[in-house]
């Protein structure tokens, strides 16, 4: 029979014969990449349908052949245009940064103009289906963004309240603006995010 001889306490004996711990290994940003870049090219392929038909029943000008307002803009809605050496000098840290600010706003704004349209145009299921369809696709885009972040070691900013006051005695016309920058712009922030979600699919593979 094997005796074991230790000189420090028997504890701390029973201690230094445990295996070392393995440190948890890091969580891979592959699957989430992979998940958010098929989601959005998803969505990418649904945008223009969504704009298209929520131009068809707002009348004129609205619903005019051609009719494009690239003017108009929401102050609380971050634009998804940059120009190419700003977006190619970001690094993804930025990248990501400001596509989960700008679907936090989406998401927001997309409940906003679903509960304009139901007052303006409330027998339009076709519409109204189409804009709460974008709105839980930009909640899915979000929450994998922020499961990226978090594989990356990034911080994930706090949820913000991005429409503020929102001015209820707005005309029908207004609202009409409204919807059209929101639509627009969720069809330019999609195709943004596609090309950085390909970016980072590229860096970090499967």
């Amino acid at each position: 029979m094997w005796t074991l001889l230790c000189s420090v306490p028997a504890p701390l004996c029973l201690l230094s014969l445990l295996p070392p711990l393995s440190p948890a290994a890091p969580i891979s940003p592959s699957e989430p990449i992979s998940q958010a870049y098929s989601l959005a090219l998803y969505m990418q392929k649904n945008t223009s349908t969504l704009l298209q038909t929520y131009l068809q029943y707002q009348g004129s000008p609205f619903s005019d052949p051609g009719f494009s307002a690239p003017e108009l803009q929401l102050s609380s809605l971050p634009p998804a245009a940059v120009s190419f050496k700003i977006w190619h000098a970001m690094d993804d840290a930025e990248r990501l940064r400001q596509a989960q600010g700008a679907f936090l706003a989406l998401t927001q704004h997309l409940q906003l103009v679903g509960d304009d349209q139901s007052d303006l145009n409330p027998g339009t299921p076709i519409l109204l289906a189409q804009l709460g369809a974008a709105r839980l696709r930009a909640q899915g885009l979000l929450g994998n963004m922020a499961a990226i972040m978090t594989a990356l070691g990034l911080s994930i900013p706090p949820e913000e309240d991005t429409l503020g006051l929102v001015p209820f005695g707005a005309s029908a016309f207004e609202r009409k603006c409204r919807g059209y920058i929101v639509t627009r712009e969720y069809g330019h922030w999609t195709d943004r995010a596609v090309r950085d979600l390909a970016l980072l699919k590229a860096k970090y593979p499967a």
